[in-house]
């Protein structure tokens, strides 16, 4: 899918392959929730993307190298989407996405967790999160700290309390 460039400025290169709000939240379910299969990523989606977006934002995050799609070995017609290098090193981006949100917006308590997290984790925890990434998505070896369970933990926790 190429396209051509308005600049070559690197603010302007980067908000043409992330620039519309479908591909960052897709990334943010593959990143964050660990949704990888079409189904999955229309299934789950708070903000109700439509199926034929969905489709089309997978295959521009894929042409953009942002992300991999390969065969799901338990169904012939089914798809895995991977996060590439280059959509994992999206993390402090979208944690600093995060960072700005709470202090501007009115998020939601409860979908506000995983951000809250993030911001107080900082580096450490980005760093840590993409490593975690690379294991799920890119085959590198297994890390000592979850980043996914302690969301998960400080979710189930909050969740309670709602």
């Amino acid at each position: 899918m190429a396209q051509e460039r308005r600049s070559g400025c690197p603010i302007n290169l980067t908000l043409e392959q992330l620039g519309d709000r479908w591909s960052l939240i897709v990334i943010r379910d593959v990143m964050f929730g660990n949704r990888r299969s079409y189904g999955d990523l229309l299934a789950n989606n708070e903000e109700g993307i439509a199926s034929n977006i969905l489709a089309d934002r997978l295959k521009r995050l894929v042409a953009s190298g942002l992300m991999t799609r390969s065969p799901d070995p338990s169904h012939r017609q089914k798809s895995i989407y991977s996060l590439t290098e280059a959509g994992i090193q999206l993390v402090p981006l979208l944690a600093q996405m995060c960072a700005w949100g709470l202090a501007h917006t009115h998020p939601s308590p409860l979908l506000s967790v995983r951000a809250t997290l993030l911001v107080a984790g900082g580096p450490d925890m980005w760093e840590a999160l993409m490593q975690e990434l690379r294991y799920l998505h890119l085959g590198a070896p297994r890390p000592e700290r979850s980043v996914f369970e302690e969301v998960r933990a400080a979710y189930a926790a909050a969740a309670k309390v709602s």
